[in-house]
């Protein structure tokens, strides 16, 4: 199996569920296959960032030099990984892919990137429009929107300006521990939407790799229903299409 690189601590919560998810998944294909013995799990080796830098490193568009820092830092981490020997890597965190072209510049390891993941999770399951939930960066990023246009799909975060920060909000909680009201107050949010969205049901893109975890371990698919909705998870989708390249089903572009 090839090796795997991951760009983590941008949350710690998330690096947990990539790492576990990707050990499940070869666990499963183990069980499934009908194998006896230990099963073969992928070699992994993780960076883990300091969030706090991170987050205070964020940049303003369209300013390319006030993006120096947070660009220099989770380049860097993907370059030790390439020094590790990952044969390909990825970043466990949905915010850094609104700069994924200028962070991956130079680096000589595929990394796969989770917005055209997403786009493409979008795409199976037939959606033409898309609500996007996750931080600020991610919820306003052209290139996340550009990812899913390719795919001739509209997404777009909130309209309702407290919409949007009442997502920002939940993220910040989650990253915090969490509290036992956060599925409410994720339902809440995408009711307010859909009251602004008359006649139209789009599918929930939950691209920020904390809000997933508000459902529990009930759902473990890419795609889910939930309140009559689909909803799909930015984490199991970037964990699976790791797997698959690890184990040689796909190519990693």
């Amino acid at each position: 199996m090839k090796k795997i690189g991951i760009v983590g601590g941008v949350s710690w919560l998330s690096t947990v569920e990539y790492y576990s998810g990707i050990c499940r998944l070869a666990e499963q294909a183990h069980l499934a296959a009908g194998l006896g013995g230990v099963p073969a799990v992928p070699e992994i080796v993780i960076e883990s960032l300091n969030l706090r830098r991170a987050v205070a490193a964020i940049g303003s568009d369209p300013d390319e030099e006030s993006w120096r820092e947070f660009d220099a830092y989770h380049a860097e981490a993907l370059g030790r990984l390439e020094g590790s020997g990952a044969d390909f890597a990825l970043i466990a965190s949905n915010s850094p892919h609104h700069r994924f072209s200028a962070i991956t510049r130079g680096i000589g390891i595929p990394v796969l990137n989770l917005f055209d993941e997403l786009a493409a999770e979008a795409g199976r399951n037939g959606s033409g429009d898309v609500l996007v939930l996750g931080t600020a960066l991610t919820m306003g990023s052209a290139a996340l929107g550009e990812a899913f246009r390719r795919r001739g799909i509209h997404a777009t975060g909130p309209s309702d300006p407290s919409a949007r920060l009442a997502t920002t909000r939940l993220i910040e909680d989650i990253q915090g521990g969490g509290d036992a009201a956060s599925l409410g107050r994720l339902e809440a949010i995408v009711a307010r939407e859909l009251d602004a969205r008359p006649g139209r049901k789009p599918m929930i893109c939950l691209a920020c790799t904390e809000l997933p975890l508000v459902f529990g371990d009930s759902k473990g698919a890419s795609s889910f229903e939930h309140g009559g909705l689909t909803f799909i998870d930015s984490t199991r989708v970037h964990i699976e299409a790791a797997y698959r390249v690890a184990t040689g089903e796909r190519n990693p572009g």
